[in-house]
């Protein structure tokens, strides 16, 4: 062992990268050599993390990442020193999230980074604290663990998952409340409200709601788009700077806020924040004075770090479009518990579902529709599955995908699913059995074809497309979405408890029963049409928003 410790602080750089070489590294014999060394005792903190890094390196380009993380991972049980330990365990992590994995190394990963975080923000280094727990949060919250796979440990067990996280010295100086000097005004008496919408690029659940108030009688609204502002826009997209000034660092970035906003919220009596992500952060890293700050929060923020760098004590309502997407952040966020916490509401996406209701002819009795299924989350291949097991039974059942295809270039794990995907699509698709039918300008028109609507996936705030086609008269099959399956607050609770089924077989079972007859089917479909209209149409959503908004007039 002496002579490995004396090789590993001697060799040679030009030899080093010969022994590194990816053909060395594909040898068993190699990427042996090599994990001895990075795990030979009496090695320098720094010489132990040089060398291990460039072993993972190299075994990761030589198509042997196992080896990559056992030599990263070895050599950080080796390491005393903390930053040291946060980037062997760090890049042993992303290794495998770049394959689209789970990394076992995950916990022990976001734990050192955060334990950096803590060392540095006692020390009073407090730039450099923000930066570490950005890098952990950005961790914990990486796409491939919550995005691009059908399943999360953030929805399994979010406690335990987050626990380095909320125990973080840093993380609990990030969340802290600053408050705002004077409480939100009462709406004006005298004159209409002035209202602010805000978004950053993606206005998609925002026109129903911007219709209804840009022409109210009693509101005068406005519009902020933070892309159309590159010195606001750079803003809320740099976390690190961010996370600065939420800890008391950076004051420039705080000072340009202030600027920046200060004209919309003198202006604003209240300002409506679509999607608790960038924009809100800023928003609410400036105090807003007695203007009223709303914010909507819709399904992937909760699977993000942006909660963790809005200061909830200067949003004065927190809008969800499911209670279990409250629930759920409720225990991701601790801010949200707080005496200081900001109204929680539940009030569904808005929808013109009247406009869906168009009749559909005897065929489309076997016509079974998804709309959406770009994203991993949307799980169509539960579709398929389902669809299958009809065909099994009766060959005229056919299934119609409406939407943009499911997009594997996000990630390892996103192009692994798009594979399989498009196996199932290859096989089925010649016959007719599977249809894709693109993104499609005319919604209504092309559900009055389909006779079964589907909700595959695996978590939905609310599911639009699927409300939209049970508003159309095909018959709802709800999956019970994995994420909340079983939890106080699901699908189950979202919707009745006969549209929603466990598996694909009793998907299969339910769609055969309803579509037995054209009577039976279109009887279900009435009222599956009934209900969708009374409960989530705008009409009826409208005036949960005007209370929110406007309050009593």
């Amino acid at each position: 062992m002496t002579m490995v410790k004396q090789r590993a602080r001697t060799l040679p750089g030009a030899m080093a990268r010969r022994a590194m070489h990816p053909k060395v590294l594909r040898t068993g014999a190699g990427a042996r050599a090599w994990r001895l060394m990075v795990d030979a005792p009496g090695l320098s903190d720094s010489l132990r993390s040089r060398i291990a890094r460039r072993v993972g390196e190299g075994l990761a380009k030589a198509n042997r990442p196992e080896g990559a993380v056992l030599a990263l991972s070895a050599a950080a049980r080796r390491t005393t020193g903390a930053r040291h330990r946060a980037d062997l365990l760090g890049q042993a992590a992303r290794i495998e999230l770049g394959r689209g994995k789970a990394p076992r190394v995950l916990t022990a990963a976001v734990s050192a980074e955060l334990s950096w975080a803590d060392t540095q923000w006692a020390a009073g280094r407090r730039r450099v604290a923000a930066a570490s727990a950005v890098t952990a949060l950005r961790l914990a919250f990486h796409r491939v663990l919550h995005f691009d796979r059908t399943t999360s440990p953030l929805a399994e067990d979010p406690g335990a998952y987050l626990e380095p996280v909320h125990r973080s010295e840093t993380v609990r100086a990030l969340t802290r409340s600053a408050g705002r000097a004077t409480p939100a005004a009462e709406p004006p008496a005298g004159r209409p409200l002035r209202l602010l919408f805000v978004t950053r690029g993606n206005a998609n659940f925002l026109q129903q709601i911007r219709d209804h108030y840009g022409d109210h009688a009693e509101v005068e609204a406005r519009y902020l788009d933070f892309k159309d502002v590159p010195a606001l826009d750079r803003l809320a997209t740099s976390l690190p700077r961010l996370a600065a000034h939420r800890l008391g660092d950076d004051k420039e970035f705080g000072r340009q806020a202030e600027e920046l906003l200060r004209p919309h919220l003198d202006w604003a009596d209240t300002v409506f924040v679509d999607w608790c992500a960038g924009p809100a952060a800023v928003i609410s890293s400036v105090d807003p004075g007695t203007t009223r700050v709303v914010v909507r929060l819709h399904s992937a923020e909760t699977f993000s770090p942006w909660p963790f760098l809005v200061d909830f004590s200067r949003v004065d309502d927190l809008v969800f479009v499911g209670a279990h997407l409250r629930d759920l952040t409720v225990s991701v966020v601790p801010q949200l518990s707080s005496a200081r916490a900001p109204r929680l509401h539940v009030i569904a996406n808005a929808m013109d579902l009247t406009s869906q209701v168009r009749p559909k002819s005897d065929e489309a009795r076997f016509t079974l529709g998804l709309t959406g299924i770009s994203s991993v989350a949307k799980d169509p291949r539960w579709a398929i599955k389902v669809l299958r097991v009809l065909r099994a039974e009766d060959p005229r059942y056919r299934l119609f995908l409406l939407g943009e295809d499911v997009d594997g270039k996000l990630s390892a794990a996103s192009r692994a699913y798009a594979r399989d995907y498009r196996r199932d699509v290859e096989e089925l698709e010649p016959s007719g059995a599977l249809r894709r039918l693109g993104q499609v300008d005319d919604v209504p028109a092309a559900l009055a074809d389909v006779g079964v609507i589907i909700s595959s996936s695996v978590r939905e705030s609310f599911h639009c497309g699927f409300v939209e086609g049970a508003a159309s008269g095909a018959v709802p099959v709800g999956r019970d979405w994995p994420f909340f399956a079983g939890k106080a607050n699901s699908a189950r609770t979202l919707f009745p408890a006969d549209w929603v089924v466990g598996s694909p077989q009793e998907a299969a079972r339910r769609i055969l029963e309803l579509t037995a007859t054209p009577e039976t089917w279109r009887e279900a479909g009435r009222a599956a049409s009934a209900h969708a209209l009374a409960e989530w149409d705008w009409p009826v959503v409208r005036t949960r928003f005007d209370r929110l908004l406007l309050g009593p007039r």
